[in-house]
């Protein structure tokens, strides 16, 4: 089983997606760390050779693509980027088995996990003042908007709000197993039907609307 984790910068899927697949017994990939292992660049410096984000994603999607094809992929949890429901990587998912799980928090906590990287990737130290705190909280209401329609394609939508890490991957955990069985076998009758017609605690992550 796959289970692809999504949802906005600095919700917690990179934390979360690697405490639930200790829980599972899984392995555990960022897809973001995959897309710079792939090019061989950071993020930022692939993004900018790109005119726009549409064609950065089906770029990008190339490395998802290579990673589904590993054997330690078949059985995983994949943290995807904020667009992981969007363009080319949608395009991909539509064609692997898995379920796909949308994280949502309110944004005053996710302001509260921000990080920050340079061009090349390295955390960055910066502290926020009151201003850029209120400049930010609109960004992530913005991302939460602009992400949301996305994310209602998720198979499971799972609200993390005031949960630990710990917690909030048991709750994806137990949705997993609520639903996760007949998922599984909606989306095998779904490729085959293709076929016959022909075809609280701190969540490191960097900002990123891509």
């Amino acid at each position: 089983m796959r289970v692809f984790l999504t949802g906005v910068s600095c919700v917690g899927k990179t934390t979360i997606g690697r405490k639930l697949a200790e829980l599972l017994g899984i392995r555990f990939f960022d897809l973001d760390q995959e897309i710079e292992k792939f090019f061989g660049t950071s993020l930022q410096r692939l993004q900018d050779k790109f005119l726009t984000v549409h064609s950065y994603r089906f770029e990008a999607a190339k490395a998802l693509i290579q990673l589904l094809g590993h054997p330690d992929s078949e059985s995983s949890v994949i943290a995807l980027p904020p667009s992981g429901l969007m363009g080319g990587y949608l395009a991909v998912l539509k064609k692997t088995d898995g379920i796909t799980v949308a994280l949502s928090d309110e944004p005053q906590n996710i302001l509260e996990r921000i990080r920050f990287y340079d061009r090349d990737s390295k955390p960055i130290e910066r502290r926020l003042t009151c201003d850029e705190k209120r400049l930010y909280l609109r960004e992530i209401k913005k991302d939460i908007t602009y992400f949301g329609k996305s994310y209602e394609r998720a198979h499971l939508q799972v609200d993390i709000c005031g949960l630990t890490v710990e917690q909030a991957a048991i709750a994806v955990k137990q949705a997993l197993e609520a639903t996760g069985s007949g998922l599984l076998q909606q989306r095998g009758s779904e490729k085959a039907h293709a076929r016959r017609r022909g075809a609280a605690g701190a969540f490191p992550r960097r900002r990123c609307n891509t």
